[in-house]
């Protein structure tokens, strides 16, 4: 009987429903979208350290961001490949530099020079050039997305990096930075002469360890043969970059200050639409309480609404999220929408719908059955 009151009294007022539907799916768009736009724009502060094929990132002591690196004696490999476990080791570089345009102006680039033979740091893939891009001299690879930035170079193109002659030999699709400079991948070599660091010294060392190893017990007794360095498992550096990158730029407020004004919004359209619909059934609640109704009745009656429009509400923002991410997400925007913040956002939003059905709670709890039949 509660269930069938509760459904038909809804229906009754299509137009009110539709409100509260609306509420309730804006808000599941917006915390969707927004965290999905904050997950992908985090994620590309680790983008290096999670596609570069290494267990192990080594490097200066203190470490905090993987673009912003403080050199170590690229000699130190030579330690670490003597620790038990450590299947391959190699230096990467990584550096800021100009690229030349054609028209004469220049963009400013992150330089990552990357062992040639191994796979090692190489976080990108050709997609369009030379596979073998960093073997030819000069060569370089740059991304796809970087085109407008980049002037749209051609395979084969000559440019010049801090002065020195380089040529467009491979382009990869979405390794893009968490800064607005490109990354431009050369080899170790190249990216040594291009630089103004000492010559002598790597930006990190790159380890891959053999299966049956424990990377956590390799960090340890590399940093124990090593004080001045730090060595983190790559998962771990990666975190470590999101988590300067949050702390520093305060992403974290910013999102989260437009997802919970989403949140907001569906709790005032959700609460509003659920206590107009008491006032307009005011004499009716209070017969309900005149024959004998419950508080607790009530407050199941009215939760029973909330949770309707809660679930229908829920589903539809669901399959629209789906539908915008998969029509709006780019290599340059991406959107990434793991499934606990789909969970999560269900979850939350059911909640606060159930919340909102204690403001008309609180107004028919109070009416005087006697002077409401009477009126």
């Amino acid at each position: 009987m509660r269930w069938n009151l509760a459904y038909r009294t809804l229906l009754h007022d299509r137009g009110k429903l539709i409100a509260g539907l609306v509420g309730v799916i804006f808000s599941v768009v917006l915390v969707n979208l927004q965290g999905g736009l904050f997950f992908g724009l985090i994620n590309k502060a680790s983008l290096l350290v999670d596609r570069s094929n290494a267990d192990i990132w080594i490097g200066h002591r203190g470490m905090h961001n993987v673009d912003f690196p403080h050199g170590i004696p690229e000699r130190f490999r030579f330690v670490v490949a003597g620790v038990e476990g450590v299947a391959e080791v190699e230096p990467i570089r990584i550096g800021f530099g100009e690229i030349s345009l054609p028209d004469g102006r220049f963009e400013d680039c992150v330089i990552v020079g990357v062992t040639e033979g191994t796979d090692l740091g190489r976080a990108y893939e050709v997609l369009e050039g030379q596979e073998d891009a960093l073997q030819y001299p000069d060569g370089i690879v740059v991304d796809r997305c970087d085109d407008a930035k980049l002037v749209h170079p051609e395979i084969g193109e000559i440019r010049e990096i801090n002065g020195r002659r380089v040529r467009v030999m491979g382009k990869s699709e979405g390794i893009l930075s968490f800064l607005v400079s490109p990354y431009v991948f050369m080899s170790y070599d190249q990216a040594v002469e291009l630089s103004t660091e000492d010559p002598q010294n790597a930006s990190y060392l790159l380890v891959r360890t053999e299966n049956d190893s424990d990377p956590g017990q390799i960090c340890r007794q590399i940093e124990s043969l090593l004080p001045d360095v730090s060595a983190m498992p790559a998962g771990r550096y990666g975190r470590v970059s999101i988590h300067f990158w949050m702390t520093r730029a305060g992403l974290g407020v910013s999102f989260g200050a437009a997802a919970m004004l989403g949140l907001l919004v569906g709790l005032v359209m959700v609460g509003q639409t659920l206590y107009a619909m008491v006032l307009d059934r005011i004499s009716e609640y209070a017969t309900l309480r005149a024959i004998g109704l419950s508080e607790r009745e009530l407050l199941c009656i009215l939760g029973l609404q909330s949770a309707l429009v809660a679930t229908i509400g829920i589903a539809i923002g669901m399959v629209i999220t789906v539908i915008l991410k998969t029509s709006l997400s780019t290599p340059r925007v991406t959107i990434e929408i793991p499934l606990m913040l789909y969970v999560g956002c269900g979850v939350l939003i059911f909640a606060i719908c159930l919340f909102a059905a204690g403001l008309p709670y609180l107004r028919v709890r109070r009416i005087d059955p006697h002077t409401a039949l009477q009126s």
